[in-house]
């Protein structure tokens, strides 16, 4: 083999980085969003020195840990349909669930995150809960099916999520894994004991090793009643989600195995917050603010905590960055077509990011018998809800209605539910406002307090803004009432 000379080799510099330049760049750019169903910020990363959750660690001390994400809505299919689409529900449509009687659909006109991850080169694949419609807006190129244990056995759908990830091809992949822990489920037994169905603990599952929580031992948020029905119901809900990181590990253990793990950017999160009343379907904290950690190739930092205020909206536009699709050049007909989101790849390595500071959230239906439109500004001082139904009372999901934890407050006539008193959890002004570094909890409404008048108005007019370049259709209520 012929050996280059020193002076050959000088020159020959260049061009050797030029081509070891473009391999760097012609890496593949894959994505894995992980998203699972009804978890709030319950994992060691965040804090919870109970729950085992070692995978997910591993994976926020590789990446960054989001401290300020927020969905927009916290309800399933509406939460859903934002991740894909990174507009609000009142512009993409799907206001509430997509299955059973409640039956809404996106609009047929969104222009999709898988859908355009695909015209752009990817191939896509969704793996486990779907549950958005119509098919052909959120459209993948495959369905993967046949996991022991359907979506609440996460180890067995990264099993079979591993030929697609494997498939011999210059393309780029997209994975969608959508777990169905730790969302509630099956039976709605109201005494003592409850068993182990609430949370999907009723079965055995392939490969999954089982981790159990006395009630005793759990932490009880909060927001929560501290009751023997509550931790007993958390108990069960800590070991879905310690069967959710299992099929985590499994995953990013696939990924290393094939080479592919360095090229691939991955985001856990969870569509809305836990399944107990004063969390899912409210605005409230509990609610809306979740965990997102995200990892990607070549971040400059690593192990790193951001206070960066982001929210669903911006998912899709941040996938669509990383994937080198310019999605501000994304035409409806003769066109732009909007995103309400932006992506947040530039705050990955920074703790304190400055522009990162507010939130919108939208939320009108859960079930299409639970009514109640609200309009949310969040800051990182302060919360302002708009309850546009306020006149109703506040309705439940028929699952949290009827779990053992609320149950358990009716059974008592106790008149307080965590801090919050129940009458007040149940009927609520139009204006709330909440000064969250004073009062984290969000009990205290200064909405009437006249010292606030001046930062109602702001937020009020803020949210106003929003509501209008965002197409609202409710901003017709504040001409007629």
């Amino acid at each position: 083999m012929r050996r280059f000379t020193y002076l050959e080799a000088i020159y020959l510099m260049p061009l050797i980085a030029l081509f070891l330049l473009v391999e760097i760049e012609a890496a593949p750019r894959n994505v894995v969003m992980f998203v699972v169903d009804d978890q709030g910020l319950d994992a060691g990363c965040y804090g919870n020195k109970i729950i085992q959750t070692p995978n997910l660690d591993s994976l926020a001390r590789d990446g960054t840990r989001f401290t300020n994400a927020y969905c927009t809505t916290a309800s399933c299919s509406a939460s859903r349909s934002v991740i894909l689409s990174g507009l609000q529900n009142h512009a993409n449509g799907q206001y509430g669930h997509m299955h059973s009687y409640n039956n809404f659909h996106s609009h047929t006109n969104i222009h999709s995150l898988p859908k355009l991850l695909s015209e752009a080169g990817y191939r896509t694949a969704s793996v486990g809960k779907y549950h958005v419609q119509p098919e052909a807006v959120y459209h993948f190129d495959q369905y993967l099916k046949g996991n022991q244990g359907g979506s609440r056995n996460p180890v067995s759908m990264a099993n079979i999520s591993e030929a697609f990830i494997r498939q011999d091809s210059t393309q780029p992949f997209f994975l969608y894994f959508c777990t169905s822990d730790p969302h509630r489920g099956g039976g709605y037994a109201t005494e003592l004991p409850y068993g182990p169905n609430w949370f999907g603990n009723n079965q055995e599952y392939d490969g999954v090793n089982e981790i159990s929580y006395a009630p005793e031992d759990v932490i009880v948020p909060p927001y929560l009643p501290d009751t023997p029905e509550c931790r007993a119901e958390l108990a069960q809900y800590y070991q879905s989600v310690s069967r959710i990181d299992q099929g985590l590990g499994r995953l990013i253990e696939i990924l290393k195995s094939n080479g592919l793990y360095e090229d691939t950017m991955i985001l856990y999160l969870s569509d809305n917050g836990i399944a107990f009343p004063g969390a899912k379907t409210t605005l409230y904290d509990p609610g809306m603010n979740l965990p997102l950690i995200v990892r990607t190739p070549n971040q400059e930092r690593r192990n790193l905590a951001t206070n960066a205020m982001v929210s669903w909206v911006d998912l899709t536009p941040t996938i669509l960055e990383f994937a080198g699709i310019d999605f501000k050049q994304i035409k409806q007909g003769k066109r732009p077509y909007t995103f309400h989101g932006k992506s947040f790849l530039e705050v990955l390595s920074t703790p304190n990011p400055p522009g990162w500071n507010v939130v919108y959230a939208s939320h009108t239906f859960h079930e299409i018998t639970m009514y109640y439109p609200m309009r949310v500004i969040r800051t990182k001082r302060y919360k302002y809800i708009l309850n546009l139904a306020h006149q109703l009372p506040y309705p439940f999901a028929s699952d949290l209605y009827a779990s053992p934890t609320w149950q358990g407050i009716l059974a008592s006539g106790a008149k307080k539910y965590g801090q919050r008193e129940v009458s007040t959890y149940l009927n609520r002004p139009r204006h709330e406002l909440y000064n969250i570094e004073a009062d984290p909890d969000e009990v205290v409404n200064l909405a009437d307090n006249p010292e606030f008048s001046k930062t109602l108005r702001t937020l009020q007019s803020q949210l106003k803004e929003y509501q209008t370049e965002t197409k609202d259709p409710w901003i017709v209520k504040y001409k007629y009432e």
